[in-house]
């Protein structure tokens, strides 16, 4: 199971950030993504990350601006398995509902098999 936290409203050109946590019995190394849809609109991948080796891809739409990672403290189950998404400089084309997605597989594309709730993001 994948829970989301963070999100919210913003004004333009501030930040927030997104958290996905992978509870209960997990794989040790596996990809996860951070995707965003508005209504109407397909969804579009935003970052992703290979917690093996850190590799890590961001859309063209977000580069420089989001950065995705994970927790390195590695104190607790849940910090090990859980992955962030910074946001700053948010414009109004950036809100959305966020998605995070996970699979030991790394597929490409949206074809993740696990996928979290979705927070939403609203920049005003």
């Amino acid at each position: 199971q994948l829970v989301e936290s963070g999100g919210g409203s913003v004004e333009a050109g501030g930040s927030l950030g997104l958290s996905c946590t992978a509870s209960g019995v997990w794989y040790s190394t596996y990809c996860m993504g951070w995707f965003r849809q508005v209504p109407g609109k397909e969804r579009e991948g935003v970052a992703s990350i290979h917690t093996d080796d850190g590799t890590v891809y961001y859309s063209d739409s977000v580069k420089g601006r989001f950065t995705i990672s994970q927790d390195n403290t590695r104190e607790t189950m849940d910090a090990k398995n859980t992955v962030y998404l910074g946001m700053n400089e948010l414009q109004p084309g950036d809100t959305a509902m966020y998605y995070c997605a996970a699979d030991p597989d790394c597929p490409t594309g949206d074809l993740y098999r696990y996928w979290g709730q979705g927070t939403q993001v609203t920049v005003s």
